[in-house]
């Protein structure tokens, strides 16, 4: 099982946590993942000046925005399960 924390706190809603998750809900649908991914938001992070921050298995990314959701759920999501 992977844990995806979104950030959804006020400045990471600003800068598009919206669209970050559901980039993340496409790809985790894409590769038919939905036992093996939980996804959720968090209300903040810590890291607001560098939103959309996000957490995998409590590893920090900062300055996420959808077009960067799919290289890191190859990297560090489709890598870890080994699909």
């Amino acid at each position: 099982m992977v844990s995806i924390e979104v950030c959804v706190g006020s400045s990471c809603h600003l800068k598009g946590a919206h669209d970050v998750i559901e980039a993340f809900n496409s790809e985790i649908k894409h590769h038919g993942l939905g036992k093996e991914v939980f996804l959720t938001g968090a209300f903040c992070l810590g890291k607001c000046l560098n939103g959309v921050t996000i957490s995998i298995d409590g590893e920090l990314f900062l300055g996420v925005t959808p077009e960067t959701v799919p290289e890191i759920f190859q990297n560090r999501v489709l890598d870890v399960l080994g699909v």
